[in-house]
């Protein structure tokens, strides 16, 4: 955020509450591999990028919550004793979720707060999870209370669970809460043991966006997670100890392919292969070894593209035109699927010119002018301003 961005962030919460604030914020996130295997206890490879939601929060004496979107101008007041039961399909269900679950085992005292951010929305980049974790992070630091940050992942992935309805995995509200400069996080989903590893200096992330909108809150995500959770069902009746998808080899897909319906068989091949591709991907980077970073994001774009189907003719398309461009080390979609963007491994000193080829060359073959971000790996959730 500039100093003139944070100036008027202070501006506007001072002339709505008339008090002056603090300040937090949690970054939104690329996934550079390890797609659809979150949910699965698999492991996944996210960065933190520098586009945030910024809370500007003061307490008030109440049990209210006055809440104001910049973005979407507007408004909404909670009773932090008479939370909502149920979501109403817009953007305040992520602020209530959350609210909900800090409110069971933590006391929460009412605030005013102002939300404004610059993720993309619609383009897989974990807007969701930057708002969950950024105004659960200022409420619990408002009212006092210790900050766990795994605690706060995990509640965060409940508010989208079960009270938003996507049925996200944990890795987008874990590397918003632990995210760090330029490095990507090696996450296993299932203990939630992580690794930070560098990003080479002269690698830039530059992340594509087809302008293709789709929100994994709809059926096809939830779809792809329960075809993975029928697989498992089926592939522990032959095999004890089965769990989920990380628990299955593809030794074993291939012992009981005839036992399981054609298209959950490709979904958990996939998820299995993909996690053999994020523990080889992080062992190239703990080499410097990008050559072999980059096959593995080719590996599992085609394998999201014909074996997990969450792929869609822009994203592929994207890839195919990255791909030649110089300075280029890897390409693939990132998020849930269904449209969203990919994301690039590029040598710093070509990004411009990759920026320029792809945008000009999406544009000619669709019409569509794509937005491009150039980015690095950025600092997780915290506060950014004194108030």
């Amino acid at each position: 955020m500039t100093q003139d961005a944070a100036t008027l962030l202070r501006r506007d919460f001072v002339e709505r509450f008339g008090q002056a604030p603090f300040f937090y914020r949690a970054p939104g996130r690329v996934n550079l591999i390890g797609e659809h295997t979150d949910y699965n206890d698999g492991f996944v490879m996210p960065a933190a990028i520098g586009f945030y939601t910024q809370v500007a929060i003061a307490p008030r004496p109440d049990r209210k919550l006055c809440i104001y979107s910049r973005d979407f101008r507007e408004a909404i007041e909670l009773d932090l004793d008479r939370l909502p039961q149920s979501r109403t399909g817009r953007w305040a269900d992520y602020v209530v979720g959350v609210t909900t679950m800090l409110s069971t085992g933590h006391n929460l005292r009412g605030a005013n707060l102002l939300l404004a951010g610059d993720v993309p929305q619609g383009a897989g980049l974990s807007s969701s999870a930057s708002v969950e974790v950024a105004v659960g992070y200022a409420l619990l630091a408002i009212s006092n209370r210790g900050i766990d940050l795994d605690e706060l992942a995990r509640l965060c992935q409940q508010a989208e669970n079960d009270f938003v309805g996507a049925r996200c995995g944990i890795m987008d509200q874990f590397v918003a809460c632990h995210g760090k400069v330029d490095h990507a996080l090696l996450l296993d989903c299932r203990s939630l043991e992580f690794r930070q590893l560098p990003v080479p200096k002269d690698v830039r992330i530059v992340i594509c966006n087809t302008m293709v909108k789709h929100s994994v809150a709809r059926g096809e995500y939830n779809l792809r997670r329960a075809e993975c959770e029928e697989g498992v069902r089926m592939l522990a009746k032959h095999r004890s100890g089965v769990r989920a998808l990380r628990d299955v080899t593809l030794e074993d897909l291939s012992a009981y392919a005839a036992d399981l319906p054609a298209a959950v068989l490709r979904r958990c091949r996939h998820v299995v292969s993909e996690n053999a591709r994020v523990l080889e991907a992080a062992a190239a980077l703990d080499r410097g070894d990008m050559q072999t970073f980059g096959v593995l994001m080719k590996q599992s774009h085609r394998s999201l593209r014909y074996d997990f189907e969450v792929s869609c003719s822009e994203l592929d398309l994207m890839v195919e035109l990255s791909e030649p461009i110089e300075g280029v080390l890897g390409a693939r979609m990132t998020g849930g699927g269904f449209g969203g963007c990919t994301v690039n491994l590029v040598r710093s000193n070509q990004a411009a010119h990759f920026k320029q080829r792809v945008s000009e060359a999406y544009e000619e073959a669709t019409g569509q002018k794509p937005e491009i971000y150039d980015c690095a790996a950025a600092q997780g959730a915290g506060a950014f301003l004194e108030g």
